[in-house]
């Protein structure tokens, strides 16, 4: 009797054929059946894992009905894995209409992690990614691409796009326009012809070879401005001179920002001048 819950969620490679996680390979070879964004893409990724299943549609165009195909499969007592054409389902991905369903239904399932082409790229970046945003891909036309990544400047973070070789030129050329340079694209992750490349300027696009699929990071966090003594001290000689004592002084300070040794030194130095 299969271990699996009624569906899985499995990420398939992004394009190295190595990183199919060991428990992806066991979900793909225990389900009854397998419901890929692309079939073609799926049949030949299971004929390289010497797996045979049964292999149905499930893309953005039929989410509705696919996902109600795939209850009617486990009302039939069958356990079903869920594919997209290559990373993990619902990142950038169809899935997600498919996981509002299952929740809603009470279905038990399962999400397997695995490839994510925007993680590798980001450590690539050598930005600071302690946090970041994942956008996704922009929307096609200029006008709306432009107001939405100007809407974007909102978040004092890395943030991630996905981008096609036919539009990345300019992409990136609006993201030069919003964001602070550089911009950091990389192409073809975990393939034969990965490849990365800083943008400061639009001449540096010329560079770029536009074909596979792009991930895009732009650094938007601002740096916090640090504080001398000495601004710490010119804020404590304006606070005791409106009259503030110097207890009151240290706290200001603290609460603006400055750090306590800090608001203490330039306090005492006032009082002992």
């Amino acid at each position: 009797m299969s271990k699996l819950p009624p569906v899985t969620f499995v990420p398939t490679p992004i394009g190295n054929l190595g990183d199919i996680t060991l428990r992806s390979l066991e979900a793909l070879k225990e389900c009854d059946v397998i419901f890929a964004e692309d079939t073609r893409t799926a049949k030949s990724l299971l004929s390289a894992l010497d797996i045979k299943k049964p292999v149905e549609s499930y893309h953005k165009d039929n989410e509705a009905q696919a996902s109600s195909r795939i209850l009617h499969t486990v009302e039939n007592g069958k356990t079903v894995c869920v594919i997209s054409e290559a990373g993990t389902p619902c990142i950038s991905d169809p899935g997600n209409t498919l996981t509002s369903v299952l929740v809603r239904e009470n279905v038990k399932f399962q999400a397997l992690p695995g490839a994510t082409a925007f993680v590798p790229a980001l450590m690539m970046s050598g930005f600071d990614i302690s946090d970041f945003h994942f956008h996704g891909f922009l929307p096609h036309k200029p006008t709306e691409r432009l107001r939405e990544a100007e809407s974007l400047t909102v978040y004092n973070t890395v943030i991630a796009f996905y981008e096609s070789p036919h539009r990345i030129e300019e992409t990136l050329k609006t993201l030069l326009k919003v964001f602070p340079a550089p911009v950091f694209c990389a192409r073809e992750i975990t393939k034969m012809f990965e490849s990365s490349y800083f943008i400061h300027t639009e001449a540096d696009i010329e560079q770029i070879v536009k074909k596979g699929e792009f991930v895009v990071a732009v650094n938007n966090r601002k740096a916090k401005a640090e504080e001398t003594p000495s601004d710490c001290g010119d804020t404590a000689k304006k606070l005791i001179k409106a009259g503030y004592g110097s207890k009151d002084v240290v706290n200001i300070l603290k609460a603006l920002g400055y750090k306590r040794n800090d608001a203490y030194s330039a306090v005492q130095e006032i009082i002992e001048s």
